[in-house]
């Protein structure tokens, strides 16, 4: 595409890496995108804390800021998805920190209305592997991120039905699969996610590595 073409280039078709760099020249409109993009990414995480709607109004506010600070550390643009849940992670962590100070009650229980904090933790893990791999496959070829994806529904299906609905040959499929996974593991996404602390080692069964619901 030259430069012509992508001047006319509607914002909401631009890839990560053109938007980035747009905002990081000022462009207004490359930011709105990227914060319209990501916004739902972040309500999800925000989600899974019991925060209030100013509380959950900051967390976003906080997470758009740090971002914007940020933005130019980012070496990998295609890893911002995972950078998002993150940041909105801990941040819903430290504000649910600075409230415990009073704890609620259910009113209708007289009990503490309060979350296990281990089944919390199990769910937001969950929410960032989803992520992680979610931004990982959108790097993968087209073939190998039919495959991978295919493969990972449940049931999965026989190679016969593989075949005949991808058109590749049967002997074909499980070399394709183990290039793809190894592929996925080599994605910016994935990198990053695997380098946070939180990171959690990938499986070799295709539905375990790609847990997508």
């Amino acid at each position: 595409m030259n430069s012509a073409q992508e001047m006319g280039e509607p914002y909401a078709e631009r890839s990560t890496s053109r938007l980035v760099s747009g905002a990081l020249a000022g462009d207004e409109l490359s930011w709105a995108e990227i914060v319209h993009r990501h916004t739902n990414l972040v309500m999800a995480r925000v989600r899974q804390f019991r925060l209030t709607p100013q509380q959950a109004e900051d967390v976003a506010q906080t997470v758009w800021l740090n971002l914007l600070e940020h933005l130019a550390d980012l070496r990998e643009p295609a890893a911002l998805p995972g950078w998002i849940a993150t940041a909105t992670r801990h941040e819903c962590i430290r504000t649910a920190n600075l409230s415990r100070r009073s704890v609620p009650v259910d009113p209708t229980t007289g009990h503490f209305d309060a979350q296990d904090d281990t089944e919390l933790d199990s769910e937001l893990l969950r929410s960032e592997r989803y992520a992680a791999l979610h931004a990982a496959l959108d790097e993968l070829p087209s073939h190998q991120r039919e495959l991978l994806l295919l493969l990972a529904t449940d049931p999965p299906p026989s190679y016969q039905e593989v075949s005949a609905q991808l058109g590749i040959p049967v002997g074909s499929i499980g070399p394709t699969r183990q290039r793809g996974l190894a592929r996925l593991r080599r994605t910016a996404a994935m990198t990053s996610y695997l380098a946070a602390p939180s990171g959690a080692a990938l499986g070799e069964g295709g539905r375990d590595v790609l847990a997508l619901g």
